[in-house]
């Protein structure tokens, strides 16, 4: 048996019964962790605030070898980022976002520059910035994090404004019209390599940065192997 406390976020909950929770959790320190969270929904008791997703509190873990749900103890609301509920397109990037984490990131696996990641993305917004580039942001340090970081440098296009992007080659290849590989603009690239190489960025056009959300979003679908409802609901893929 073993006892953690962590700061976290919350994934998801569901109703276990009329008194009690079962949670997912990014936690810093421990990745995700699922457990049972009882009398959480309870006026008084252990679970201040209570669960609900997109918010972050401090937690109390029970994690026992014979099952796969831990016994929470204790969470201590800290913080709740109102955008998420208050503004519709803020709404659905951080549903995407939580919905990518659940995925790639697999329990007791952890990342902390992803949940820095999520906490910058959901920070920003709520201070009222625009959506795109800190969700830009999120979606490239999920990627390399998770070992898909996208070639970026491909030395046969050199000199070509429109290129193409291929998820099973993993970055980017030569236009050639096959079937699997998406075109984007030079434009696009060049965005994702200042990312990445963390330069200050230039004013960058909005529907630039759109592109290069949406190409990433492309990936990730990918990878996953379908498009998610959380992805179609953000982004329409097809």
């Amino acid at each position: 048996m073993t006892i953690l406390s962590d700061t976290a976020i919350c994934l998801r909950c569901w109703d276990f019964s009329e008194t009690s929770q079962t949670v997912s959790l990014l936690t810093r320190e421990h990745g995700i962790i699922r457990g049972l969270a009882k009398g959480s929904k309870r006026d008084k008791g252990s679970f201040s605030g209570g669960f609900d997703p997109a918010t972050r509190g401090n937690i109390v873990a029970i994690i026992k070898p014979t099952t796969d749900l831990a016994l929470l103890s204790e969470w201590r609301l800290e913080q709740v980022w109102w955008q998420v509920r208050n503004d519709l397109q803020v709404n659905k990037a951080a549903i995407y976002a939580i919905d990518l984490v659940g995925r790639l990131i697999t329990d007791h696996d952890p990342h902390q520059k992803v949940f820095d990641a999520l906490c910058l993305m959901l920070d920003r917004v709520d201070e009222g910035h625009d959506i795109d580039w800190p969700l830009l942001q999120f979606q490239w340090t999920l990627l390399v994090e998770t070992g898909y970081k996208p070639t970026l440098v491909n030395h046969e296009c050199d000199g070509e404004e429109i290129l193409a992007f291929s998820s099973t080659i993993g970055g980017v290849v030569t236009d050639t019209g096959e079937v699997g590989r998406v075109r984007v603009r030079r434009e696009t690239i060049d965005l994702l390599q200042m990312l990445s190489n963390d330069q200050n960025m230039q004013p960058v056009e909005p529907q630039a940065m759109e592109r290069a959300n949406r190409l990433l979003a492309h990936y990730l679908r990918d990878l996953i192997g379908k498009e998610t409802s959380a992805m179609r609901w953000m982004w329409g893929i097809n």
